[in-house]
């Protein structure tokens, strides 16, 4: 088991994580760093646990946000995109081959 040190604000916290996890445990502590000098000048200074609840709910927001924005658009999809725009104008093509003849 590996133990991971985060700073979060002014305090140190000992993390233990699963071996080869510790990556991970350290970019998810940097978010919440991030965010927790705005949640403490949002409590104004009222304490800790506060603080930390306004971190953890901008997190979640943050959260629901990307779940709801819509999907980027990758290579591959403008690909498939691409190849049934072409198969419409060869159907079209097609049937208008057949109404002529």
């Amino acid at each position: 088991m590996a133990v991971v040190t985060l700073r979060i604000g002014d305090s140190v916290h000992e993390i233990a994580c699963r071996d080869g996890g510790e990556a991970r445990l350290e970019q998810a502590g940097g978010i919440v760093d991030d965010h927790w000098d705005k949640a403490r000048r949002a409590t104004g200074g009222a304490g800790g646990q506060r603080a930390m609840l306004l971190t953890a709910l901008m997190i979640a927001d943050a959260l629901i946000e990307a779940r709801e924005a819509p999907p980027p658009e990758t290579p591959e999809g403008r690909l498939l995109e691409q190849l049934a725009e072409r198969l419409e104008s060869l159907a079209t093509a097609l049937e208008e081959e057949d109404a002529s003849a």
